[in-house]
């Protein structure tokens, strides 16, 4: 009875539904909370040690001699740990190795696929919280509640969502005549996917290499040196979950090395890429200069950042104004793709806003994540702190700018930059044009009957088109800028700060200069990483080739 019973289940088929999505709830850390506790034993735990972070290539630890140590961008003489830099020669044997693992991948169910994500998501919500927040937060620099929303929750609504977007994607299918069957298919790209993920939100690095895989492809995962101390965590998770070796291998490799192989490499045939414009236009020329290499035509999926606005209306209430770009500017240190770093401000309510704004910024507190009472750490690297405070020196020295609140910095024992507010009579200051991705914010402060012209300055002054937002209690007002303003934010706030989109409410991503708008967190974007195939079954074909039409009459 017992063998007739399991060849009974084993034979059985069904139409499986996923479970519903959910966003994962936001802890709140307060004192004496079990969270908070936990936290406190992993951030001790992973501060008392050096972790030891090899590739990992089809399931393999990869080391070499090239080490490089992971130091806290807040406290730059302790070392977290080391990882190891990897050259051409192991791009190709994680790209060797996905298309070995290519096979078994694609030919599980979509089920099967669909239960390792949903797993991963029991992890990172349960078991690894604590671990991601803490990593996140020394690797990273970042508080605790930009750590739990982004390591945390962010991430483990990705997993879930996209399982409930595939099956979306599967059911959608195509009608069919009298006597015909006609069926969809979406199929895995036929070979491997390279997935390049930036520095500031664990949950991104997770998801450009999760979303393809998910869909049934292989991937090549490439993480900024500045984000594979959580990175780790990321492939521990994945790896716990069930995840075939193989099916995503993380390599860390300069970004050129990376990619020059994989732009010339026939079974590329795709980039998952969070990044800056720059970069993203070299990979494009790349693909381009050698798509004849190439089995078939990449899909290139890109988000490229932003100068994010806040555009303000006479109207609006100027305490709601003044807390959204306290957070929208500086939550992270300004260091989100979505961050407000420029706003536009009417002459009316400037005073109050003013008087709000400087008030709220020299209350932060800034120092290490560590401390739970600070608001404010360390921006990312040298590299970022060199370059903005390059923009501050030249803000206090321009006639056409005025710095308000902050200005000062200290790289002594990290990169800290205080939030800094440069104001300017000069719509086309260079701190209200270029995406700086630090903590400055420009105001411009516009006469507050000349509501529609600075509509347009809004939309004409950037280059990209990102998020942005519109302030005001006057509905035709919000009408009239929601039009005017109708490419440049693929993210639109009313009444709200251009930042915190949440999988499954705001899917995230813009055009213009900052990328190709393909919404992370959504149907859009996995259907991206699927090439469909029409199926067209006739039940009964026709014998003669004459058609009514030619009989004689």
């Amino acid at each position: 009875m017992l063998l007739l019973h399991f060849k009974i289940i084993k034979m059985s088929k069904a139409i499986y539904r996923a479970p519903l999505p959910f966003n994962e709830p936001v802890l709140d850390y307060l004192p004496g909370s079990f969270e908070r506790i936990e936290l406190k034993k992993e951030l001790k735990y992973y501060k008392s040690k050096e972790l030891d972070i090899p590739m990992i290539i089809g399931g393999k630890e990869i080391r070499t001699n090239d080490p490089v140590a992971i130091h806290p961008p807040h406290e730059i003489a302790h070392t977290l740990g080391k990882f190891y830099r990897g050259t051409e020669e192991h791009v190709h044997e994680a790209i060797d190795a996905a298309l070995e693992a290519r096979g078994q991948w694609q030919a599980l169910t979509w089920d099967q696929r669909a239960a390792v994500f949903l797993k991963a998501a029991e992890l990172v919500s349960g078991k690894y919280r604590q671990k991601l927040n803490a990593t996140t937060m020394l690797g990273q620099s970042k508080n605790v509640y930009q750590a739990e929303i982004d390591a945390a929750c962010e991430f483990a609504d990705y997993l879930r969502f996209n399982v409930h977007f595939m099956t979306e994607i599967y059911q959608q299918q195509p009608l069919s005549s009298k006597g015909v069957w006609n069926r969809m298919e979406q199929r895995p790209l036929e070979g491997f996917v390279y997935a390049i993920s930036p520095f500031n939100f664990t949950s991104l690095a997770g998801n450009l290499a999760a979303a393809p895989a998910l869909m049934g492809n292989v991937v090549v995962w490439k993480p900024s040196e500045t984000q594979i101390y959580s990175a780790t965590i990321i492939m521990d998770i994945f790896k716990e979950a069930g995840l075939p070796d193989g099916v995503i291998n993380m390599i860390f490799v300069p970004g050129p090395v990376g990619g020059h192989v994989m732009a010339k490499h026939p079974d590329f045939v795709g980039v998952h890429f969070t990044g800056s414009n720059g970069v993203f236009n070299k990979i494009w020329k790349a693909i381009g200069d050698n798509v004849h290499l190439h089995n078939t035509y990449p899909k290139i999926v890109g988000e490229t950042g932003g100068k994010d606005f806040v555009m303000v209306h006479k109207s609006a209430i100027p305490s709601q104004v003044a807390t959204a770009l306290a957070r929208g500017a500086f939550e992270y240190q300004g260091q989100k793709c979505s961050a407000a770093s420029r706003a536009y401000l009417p002459s009316n309510l400037w005073p109050e806003i003013k008087k709000l704004l400087v008030r709220d910024v020299k209350s932060f507190k800034m120092g290490s994540p560590e401390d739970f009472t600070n608001f404010i750490t360390a921006v990312i690297d040298e590299v970022a702190f060199n370059k903005l405070t390059s923009y501050i020196d030249a803000a206090k020295k321009d006639k056409d700018a005025e710095i308000i609140v902050g200005g000062n910095y200290d790289k002594t024992k990290g990169y800290f930059i205080e939030p800094t507010i440069i104001v300017t009579d000069n719509p086309s200051y260079i701190t209200i044009r270029e995406e700086l991705f630090g903590p400055v914010l420009t105001i411009f402060v516009y006469p507050e009957n000349d509501f529609e012209n600075t509509l347009q300055l809004v939309d004409k002054t950037s280059p990209y088109a990102l998020t942005g937002a519109i302030f005001s209690k006057d509905r035709y007002a919000i009408d009239l800028a929601t039009k005017k303003l109708i490419n440049a934010a693929g993210n639109f706030y009313i009444n709200d700060k251009p930042t915190g989109a949440v999988v499954g409410q705001q899917p995230f991503g813009g055009a213009r200069a900052s990328g190709t708008n393909d919404k992370s967190g959504s149907v859009l974007n996995l259907l991206r990483w699927v090439s469909p195939r029409t199926i067209k079954e006739n039940f009964s074909p026709p014998e003669d080739y004459k058609y009514p039409f030619m009989l004689e009459g």
